[in-house]
């Protein structure tokens, strides 16, 4: 006679999971998924290894819960599922870490650090969260080798990198190319998308930006009256890539005005075309609004907030 499933008159959660672990390694279930199946078309699974010089977040079990029902379904068709798990020990916050604990920079490595102990105190700090990561493992019921696994510092895994990037390379199926790379001048070296993602990265900062000024060559043209010394202003955060524009855009929606007053750098009088809401912000508060057709007139006198390149 088959065993009935338990039947249950409320559901407490905590006490189902406890229970099902317990069952778990009383039993040596984990093990026997994967030996019961010696023989069988293997499923290879590694981990793609997490940080554990890192805490883990929400984010770490549901990646893992999926990887598990992918795991666990395989087993079911009948495959051998060994998985492995890893620790992911390279990358640009473990070294930055370990020298801002040390108080030293790269260009400190070699002279007031040798390269063996820079690398052993990278090693020491890559794994402080191992043990967390263990118990977090056991508590979401994610199987897992945990008792061997790969470290990507060991020179076993890096050499298995290289042989695969020759077998790439010999495939012929690496190519030369450019690509627009996100750079740390502190710490000299080019950032991954992972490492743009740490904590403390962005930050709110106040910088300068310029108010580009673009003459009209043909002031004629204009829907409306004008002394013929006619510029467009545009703001940018980015001037140097101001030589290779092309073209200025007006949006349908914006309501444009027309500004006379003065170039604060040679005192000759001109006339500004900007957007209506973004008067104030150019001139402060000394501009007075004048009636017109195609455009708002407006007569503004100079100011110490008006912004203008010669």
């Amino acid at each position: 006679m088959s065993k009935k499933f338990n039947e249950y008159k409320g559901l407490n959660l905590p006490e189902v999971d406890e229970r099902i672990k317990n069952f778990w390694k009383e039993n040596d279930i984990f093990n026997k998924s994967m030996t019961t199946r010696e023989g069988n078309e293997p499923f290879i699974f590694f981990e793609g290894p997490p940080s554990a010089n890192g805490l883990p977040g929400i984010h770490h079990v549901m990646g893992r819960t999926i990887k598990d029902l992918f795991c666990r379904f395989k087993t079911q068709q009948g495959y051998q599922v060994n998985r492995k798990a890893g620790w992911d020990t390279h990358g640009l916050p473990v070294e930055l870490g370990v020298e801002k604990a040390l108080g030293i920079t790269k260009e400190d490595i070699g002279t007031k650090i040798s390269v063996e102990n820079y690398n052993q105190a990278c090693k020491d700090a890559v794994l402080k969260y191992t043990d967390i990561w263990s118990k977090l493992t056991d508590d979401m019921g994610y199987w897992v080798d945990m008792e061997d696994p790969y470290i990507t510092y060991k020179s076993k895994y890096m050499e298995s990198v290289w042989w695969l990037l020759k077998q790439i390379y010999s495939k012929d199926l690496l190519y030369k190319g450019y690509t627009i790379q996100p750079y740390s001048p502190a710490a000299g070296t080019g950032l991954s998308s992972h490492e743009l993602n740490q904590p403390g990265t962005y930050q709110d900062v106040t910088d300068t930006t310029v108010t580009a000024q673009f003459k009209v060559e043909d002031p004629s043209k204009l829907p409306f009256e004008n002394n013929g010394n006619v510029f467009f202003l545009a703001w940018t955060t980015t001037p140097w890539t101001l030589p290779s524009n092309t073209a200025l855009t007006v949006g349908p929606k914006i309501d444009y005005v027309l500004v006379e007053t003065f170039n604060q750098y040679t005192g000759e009088p001109m006339q500004v075309i900007l957007a209506e809401k973004l008067v104030s912000y150019q001139f402060g508060k000394k501009y007075e609004l004048l009636e017109g057709d195609a455009f708002a007139f407006a007569k503004a006198s100079p100011s110490k907030s008006s912004y203008f390149l010669p």
